[in-house]
Formats: structure tokens, sequence, C-alpha cells
């Protein structure tokens, strides 16, 4: 691990990703944003155009549609550049800049469109289905219509979605204060290592850090990496408190009786889901605290901490892989996808969809996004270990989604859901974990691929799962009066994270503080779609290795969908039903195997 980062003007072009394919220069940013806003003016000039009385309604219906899909097309453009630009590098001020002058041009044009989805409201059902009829054109535009029409009851009237749309630059604030102090301005003390170097700890060094070192040592760096997030315990309090705020602000407004409620209905998905979700992992907690049990064994420690959760339960194998062999490996994993696929993954690797190394000031963790008539985008801090080849393929999944269904799908139909968006990315997980498995021969290696197994329900299913309850009870919290006060928040979080991890984890008191350091609790009740989406993907990627072509023909259509239809009967495409708690119990069911597995491995049976 180098001492210290690289600056972002000392990594090798060909190791960050190509922005130039969005916008040459800053001049042509500026501008699309100008023409964007010019447009979103023209629009807001429609309101009130459309009524059940206007002559030629389906054309201009029609019309007012092309023209909204312009100014999102846009929009959705210059949003995904400027944030990242501002994400290479969270310290460099032009970069800060333009994100900041995006979004708040977003909010502006937000505003102007709100007016539309009452007008179209307005007009009825039964108006708008012989509008579908009168005018081919129009169908384009069905998938959204209907989805207008399913939130009808949620809908306000056209000036209160003004109102709202404007109070969007003001909800992110929560969000985006907490990545500036996470990822720009909270600084960690350095740590010695065991090969006597002295490191800087960072939000993008922690695991490989608690992964590497002497037990000493990652005892050294929790307590320094928590210690830090301690310190400003009640400033990431009043960041979170003013997140459930503003989503009790929109979702009192829309008239839903919860914050979680207004969540799920968007994305289309039934509260059921979720709870069946909850049913299924408490049901089975023993096998995590089992889990647990296993590694202190195969750890040889009397006690087990939480420094102790990286650790590779496999002693004396450090799993080191370059780049260029993590992209290797990912495309004979992916191989059973099929040519076209593979295709697809090399010219990413190629044509610079991908910002590789972690550099200073540059957001932590990784993500996919894209720009709508591009290509899709992936941002990494790969560090060399084999969970960073994982995390790799996990995005590369999430791309490769967006591609089919920008592909086969119109703008406003290829915006899958929340919902299925870590199906595709997990499935690649598994397909490089079952390819591993199946081509080492190494006795060490094969245990320590079963571990990374197990780490992987560990941390998707169970800890997913932890996470979203933290985030379900504080919002309850909130909502019958208790507040969220840093005391509360932390003292919420460790009893969670005692219950999940069972009589033979030691709950170190710094874990209270691990959930300021969740940058998915200011996406509005993300975090369980992880666990089902594992589940999912579990039978999915044993599905296409076992079926072959039929399975993957079927999951490609899944890919192609978009939002065509709401997300659990997306995932019937692919052969998962959701409605039930079958997916999650099959899923655990592996797990189960894995454990035994493992033990016998390891000889703790």
């Amino acid at each position: 691990m180098d001492q210290n980062l690289p600056k972002r003007s000392e990594v090798p072009a060909a190791e960050t990703w190509d922005l130039s394919d969005i916008y040459n220069t800053g001049e042509e940013f500026e501008a699309e944003m100008e023409k964007a806003e010019r447009l979103s003016e023209e629009f807001a000039a429609l309101e009130g155009s459309i009524t059940k009385e206007t002559e030629g309604g389906a054309e201009k219906l029609l019309a007012a549609f092309d023209q909204l899909e312009a100014v999102l097309m846009l929009e959705q453009r210059f949003l995904s550049y400027s944030s990242m630009l501002h994400d290479q590098d969270t310290s460099d001020q032009n970069g800060q800049a333009a994100e900041k002058k995006a979004r708040s041009n977003a909010a502006k044009i937000e505003e102007r469109i709100a007016f539309f989805q009452p007008m179209v409201l307005g007009l009825g059902e039964e108006t708008v289905d012989r509008y579908l009829k009168e005018e081919p054109g129009l169908r384009k535009y069905e998938v959204t219509i209907r989805d207008l029409f399913r939130l009808k009851d949620h809908s306000l009237s056209a000036e209160l979605e003004k109102t709202a749309a404007s109070a969007r630059e003001v909800s992110d604030v929560p969000m985006t204060a907490a990545s500036m102090l996470r990822d720009a301005d909270l600084k960690f003390p350095a740590v010695k290592t065991d090969g006597g170097d002295t490191v800087q700890i960072t939000n993008g060094r922690f695991v490989p850090l608690q992964t590497e070192q002497s037990r000493p040592v990652r005892k050294e760096v929790f307590e320094k990496f928590y210690g830090r997030y301690a310190e400003f315990q009640d400033v990431w309090a009043s960041l979170y408190d003013g997140q459930v705020k503003q989503l009790k602000f929109f979702s009192k407004l829309r008239r839903y009786p919860s914050n979680f409620e207004a969540a799920v209905a968007e994305v289309s998905v039934s509260p059921a889901v979720c709870d069946n979700l909850f049913d299924s992992v408490h049901r089975h907690l023993d096998l995590m605290h089992r889990y647990v049990r296993l590694r202190r064994k195969l750890l040889g420690v009397d006690e087990l901490h939480m420094y102790d959760v990286y650790a590779p339960m496999v002693p004396d194998l450090v799993w080191k892989v370059s780049y260029e062999e993590a992209k290797e490996l990912a495309l004979k994993a992916l191989a059973p996808l099929g040519e076209d696929y593979l295709s697809d993954v090399k010219k990413a690797f190629a044509d610079r969809w991908i910002d590789v190394p972690e550099n200073e000031g540059k957001r932590g963790g990784a993500y996919s996004t894209e720009a709508y008539g591009v290509h899709p985008y992936m941002l990494l801090n790969y560090n060399g270990t084999l969970d960073d080849v994982f995390t790799l393929v996990h995005e590369m999944g999430h791309s490769m989604h967006t591609l089919y269904s920008t592909r086969s799908q119109t703008f406003f139909n290829a915006n899958y859901r929340i919902f299925v968006a870590e199906v595709a990315s997990t499935t690649n997980e598994i397909l490089l974990l079952e390819y591993l498995l199946k081509t080492e021969t190494d006795p060490k290696k094969l245990a320590y691929l079963v571990n990374h197994y197990l780490e992987s329900f560990k941390s998707t299913l169970y800890r997913q799962t932890m996470f979203e309850e933290f985030e379900r009870k504080t919002n309850e919290m909130y909502e019958s009066g208790t507040p969220l006060t840093a005391a509360v928040l932390s003292d919420t979080y460790y009893q969670l994270n005692k219950d999940y991890f069972g009589p033979d984890m030691v709950s170190d008191d710094l874990i209270r503080y691990e959930w300021c350091r969740i940058p998915h609790f200011y996406y509005n009740f993300y975090v369980y779609q992880y666990a089902t989406s594992f589940a999912s993907s579990v039978a999915v990627a044993h599905r296409i290795l076992g079926e072959g072509e039929p399975a993957v023909e079927s999951y490609k259509r899944f890919l192609s969908s978009g939002c065509t239809q709401d997300p659990v009967s997306l995932l019937k495409i692919a052969g998962v039903d959701m409605t039930t708690a079958q997916p999650v119990d099959d899923a655990l069911k592996v797990f189960e195997e894995q454990i035994a597995r493992m033990e016998k491995l390891m000889g703790k049976e």
C-alpha cells in the first residue's frame, strides 16, 4: 500500500474515465445547461394548454411529451457530468462549482416542468386512454402515463408540484453535506503497518487495512477510524435528522402514512417484500451466529471483536490482483453470458468508461452512472485486492444493465427501478465466485473463496438488512416523536449490531458510530434492495450456470426491459418470484451449505 495517495493530476490518463464523451470542454457543459434551461422555459409555456376540451389534444400531448423528453435527457447528461467531475476530486473547486451549478439549474428545471403531471392527471384516465388509441406516437410514453395514474392519489396540484420541486435543492443538503464531510473534510490519523510503512487512514483504505494487517494494527486502525467519526457524532446526527425530516416533509405532502411507504410506492414495490426479507433473515439469524462462531474458531481467538470482521479466516494468504489481471478474470467469469455481452465489457475497458485508482480527494466507494445516448461510466477505488475484482464486476453488471436497457428502450422506459438495480451487479459477482470456485485447485485459495462467499452473505444479505432495520427504526422513531440525537441513533445501531452478530462477537463500543459513515442512509430506503437483489442473484446465476442458453436469453430480456413492467414482474422474467420469502430462504440454504463446506475444509466441524 502506497504511503500517500496520488493527486488527481498524477493518475495516468488511461486509468481515468473519459468525460469528453459527454462534453469536450467546460464551455460545452455550460452551453448544454443553458439549452436545457431555455427548453424548459419553452415547455413551461405549455401550462394549461391541454385540457379535456382542447382540440387536437392527442397530438398536443404527444408534442408535450417529446419536449419534456428532450429537456430531461439534457438534464440527466449535465447532472451526470458535473457529478463525476466533482467525485473524481471532491476538493477541486471547479468540480464543486460545476456540481452546485448543475444541481441549482436542475432544481429550476424541475420547478418549471412540475405542472405537467397534474395537467395530464387532470385530463382523466378515460381521456388519456382515448388519446393513446388516436395517436400511435403516444404509445412511446404509455408506461410513464400509466405510472402517473398509478400514483394519482399522491399527486399534487400544479402549484404544489412546483413548490415540491423547488424544495428538492434544499432537501439534498443533508446528503451533500454528509458527502463533503466524509470524503473531503474529514481527515484521519496515520498508522504504522506491519511492513513498517506509515500510512494515512482513509475511507477507501479502511477495509484493506482491516483485511491485510495484524490484529494490533487492525485494532489501532479501527479505534482511530471510528474515533474520528465519534468526534463529530452530533454533526452526523444533525445531518441524518435533516435527511429524515426532509423525507417526512415529502411523504406527508403526498399523503403517505410513512416515509418507508412513500419510498416503496415510488418504485412500485409492496412493503410486504421488505417485510418478507425481515421475516426470513430473523428466522435465520442462527446461521449468521454460526458463521460468527466459525470465524472466531478459525481466527483462533478467545474473543472476536469488530476489528476482526474483515480479517481473512484463511491464514497467511494475501491474494493480490493487478487491474490487468482483474480484467482478464472478469472476462472469463462472465463468459457464460455470451460473446455479445463480453464485447461490451471489452469496450468498457478499452474506451475509458472506468475511473480506476483511488486518488487524493476522490469520492469513496464505487458506482455506475449513465448519460443517456453516450454510455455508462464506472467509478472505482481499485487497491489490488480480490474484493476489488468483485467490485469491478459488480459495477460492470450495473453498467451492462444500463447499456442493455438504453439500447432497447426509449429514454423514459430505460430507467429501470431501484429495486432491480442491484440484480445484474450481484449476478456478476456470483458468476465470478462460481468461476473461481470451479477453477481454483489450491486448497488454501479454495477455502479463501468459500470465505468470500460467506462474507458476501454476511455483508450483503445480513448487513444490508441490518442497515435497513436501522433506517426503518429511526424513521419510525422520528415519526412517533422521538428526537434523533446522536445517543439515540448510536444506541439503536449498537443494539442491532449485537442482535445480528450474536453472542460470539464482542460489539466494541466504537462500532456504535458506524452508521455515521454509511452514505446509503441518505438514499431513501435503498439498502434493503441490496439484500433482496442478492437473494435474486443467487437464483439467477445458478440458473444461468445450470440451464445455459435459455436462462441467458431470459436474463438478457430482463436486462433489456428497463421499467416497462413493475420490478417484481420483471424479476419473474429472470425466473425469480419476490412476492414470497422463498428466494431469500433458498439463498440462505446456500449460505448454510457454504458454512458447512468451510467447516469441513478447515476441520472445524
